[in-house]
């Protein structure tokens, strides 16, 4: 099972909980009120109970202003009755935050997902937001949520036939030093301009960057980056295919992580991968239709994987999937 918190500001609440699978949606919040904190900006939301145990949670932040500001999520965990201290995920931007533990009371943030051994029953979340752009909290719309799951998957899936028209992006037409390294930014690029929202590539890849750990696919990041743009957008930690079949039937696709050994996943676009993204444009019978933006040409991203091996790679690993909202 997991669970979407969700928090709102300056956004038509039903337009942005029609885009949220059922199965995992939750009330929003729309009466948090940011506030100063020194030098940074706040915005502190829960306690959320989660309806089973959970062991991972995901955190993310859409602020809709033409800059993103830094921002870093804090969050606190109850189990048995007891609060943990507060820890923290990585900088996103390049402001310097108040250090804060990355880990405590079996509680610990690796990067940008948080890990609770044993699972926990509620949190609180810290959103907190730094440097010059810090102020647009207070003006511009904004979307927070958090993905809690209690580390069960499904493969099954009612059936399903819906193909959407997501155009191709190869990153491997890209420059040299980056065009092995930027799935995420090519796969948000074709889930963008999908919703109307076309953007290059390697202009995303530089939003999207984070220079402290050199990585293009941290999860959060990309719904930062895709919020200049204008697109609200949030990280799920998709429980099912049921989950995924309604995203697509709302025209909205998706973009997966997965990691996969060699043989995993046949005509995969690369034979194996420890993070790889690609875009889930739709479902046919026991296929996956996908955009693979590690095909080596334009012609060759569109493609189909066996949904039961999407289910082991995908779902059972990290089912992690980013959704963008259509624009606002």
């Amino acid at each position: 099972m997991t669970d979407l918190f969700v928090a709102a500001a300056r956004l038509d609440t039903r337009t942005v909980m029609d885009a949220i699978p059922p199965s995992v949606r939750r009330s929003l919040d729309s009466s948090a009120t940011p506030r100063p904190d020194g030098d940074d900006v706040v915005v502190e939301l829960g306690p959320w109970t989660t309806r089973t145990p959970a062991r991972h949670f995901v955190p993310s932040l859409a602020l809709l202003a033409a800059r993103a500001p830094s921002v870093r999520f804090e969050l606190a965990a109850r189990r048995a009755g007891a609060w943990s201290a507060w820890i923290a995920t990585a900088t996103l931007g390049d402001h310097t935050f108040a250090p804060l533990s990355a880990s405590a009371d079996g509680f610990r943030a690796d990067i940008d997902e948080i890990h609770a051994v044993p699972p926990v029953d509620a949190i609180r979340l810290r959103v907190r937001v730094g440097g010059p752009e810090r102020t647009a909290m207070f003006e511009a719309p904004w979307l927070v949520t958090v993905s809690a799951w209690d580390g069960a998957t499904s493969g099954d899936v009612a059936a399903c036939g819906v193909s959407l028209a997501v155009l191709p992006r190869t990153q491997m037409t890209e420059p040299d030093a980056i065009r092995l390294r930027i799935c995420s930014p090519t796969s948000v690029g074709m889930a963008m301009e999908y919703l109307g929202r076309a953007v290059p590539t390697v202009a995303l890849a530089e939003e999207i960057f984070h220079a402290p750990t050199d990585r293009y696919g941290v999860w959060p990041a990309a719904v930062r980056a895709a919020a200049t743009h204008g697109l609200p957008g949030y990280v799920l930690r998709f429980p099912d295919w049921d989950a995924v079949a309604w995203c697509l039937g709302r025209s909205l696709p998706i973009v997966a992580s997965l990691r996969y050994e060699a043989g995993e996943l046949t005509n995969a676009a690369i034979p194996e991968t420890t993070g790889h993204l690609i875009v889930i444009t739709g479902m046919e019978g026991d296929d996956v239709l996908v955009n693979d933006p590690a095909a080596s040409t334009t012609s060759e991203v569109t493609r189909r994987y066996r949904r039961t091996e999407l289910t082991r790679v995908w779902l059972e690993r990290t089912g992690i999937g980013y959704v963008f909202l259509h624009p606002i």
